[in-house]
C-alpha cells in the first residue's frame, strides 16, 4: 500500500477560517493515490482544522461568533504568556480538532457538495500553520 506524505505550511492572517481545500486535493493528485485515505494533522494548539460549509460565508461567520461567546476573551484565565487570545485560543483548539481523515476515491477527495476544509486560527495575530497531509492507499 503506498503512502505519502508532505508538509503545508499556510499563512494565516489572525483570526479567522483559511479554506485550505484546493491545497489538499493537489496534493491528494500528486500523490498518485487513486483510492485509499488522507488524513490531516495540523501541529498546533492554538489552531484547529474543521470541514464545514463552503458556499455561504455567513455560516462561517455565524460559527466564529458562536466560538467567541462560547469562549471569550477575557481577563479570567490563568495562563496569558502570549496576551488575552492566548488560553482562549488553547480552549478552542481543545473543543475542535486538530485532525481530519477523509476517503480519497478516483484520484480526489471524497467531500460532501458544500463541504471545505478549512484551517481556523484562533489567535489575533498572523501564523504560519503546519499540517501533515498523510496519502495511504
Amino acid at each position: 500500500m503506498p503512502h505519502y506524505q508532505k508538509l503545508l505550511r499556510v499563512s494565516t492572517t489572525g483570526k479567522s477560517l483559511l479554506n485550505i481545500t484546493s491545497k489538499i486535493e493537489a496534493i491528494v493528485a500528486e500523490s498518485g493515490v487513486e483510492t485509499g485515505l488522507c488524513t490531516l494533522f495540523l501541529r498546533h494548539t492554538s489552531a484547529s482544522l474543521l470541514i464545514q460549509e463552503n458556499a455561504d460565508p455567513d455560516v462561517l461567520k455565524d460559527l466564529e461568533n458562536f466560538m467567541a461567546k462560547l469562549v471569550p476573551e477575557s481577563g479570567r484565565y490563568i495562563h496569558d504568556a502570549e496576551g488575552p487570545d492566548d488560553m482562549p485560543a488553547h480552549i478552542r483548539t481543545a473543543i475542535t480538532r486538530t485532525s481530519e481523515n477523509i476517503p480519497v476515491n478516483n484520484g480526489h477527495l471524497v467531500l460532501g457538495t458544500w463541504q471545505g476544509i478549512y484551517v481556523w486560527e484562533h489567535r489575533q495575530r498572523s501564523h504560519v500553520r503546519e499540517l501533515v497531509v498523510h496519502i495511504f492507499g
